[in-house]
């Protein structure tokens, strides 16, 4: 599978719903075509949990434990971030 450019795969979570956005979650959670990183692995799930996802909600409390409030604190600002933009 070809990397996607990060452009394209956030225009798919902004149009493909909870989904796509736990999708993208585990794409940075598990480094599938990205580098492991757990702030946007968070940011992505939390959007998911947001619009419903359950799957997202425990992947996200799991990934937590990893985290420090810091990390949490801008996952979440990105989160708020991408939210007003969408």
């Amino acid at each position: 599978m070809a990397r996607m450019e990060m452009n394209e795969t956030q225009l798919m979570a902004a149009s493909g719903g909870k989904e796509a956005l736990y999708n993208l979650g585990m794409m940075y959670c598990i480094g599938r075509d990205v580098e492991i990183d757990l702030v946007s692995a968070h940011k992505w799930l939390n959007l998911a949990a947001l619009r419903g996802n359950e799957d997202a909600k425990a992947v996200r409390a799991e990934i937590s434990s990893e985290m420090s409030a810091s990390e949490i604190a801008e996952a979440q600002r990105q989160a708020r971030n991408w939210l007003q933009i969408h």
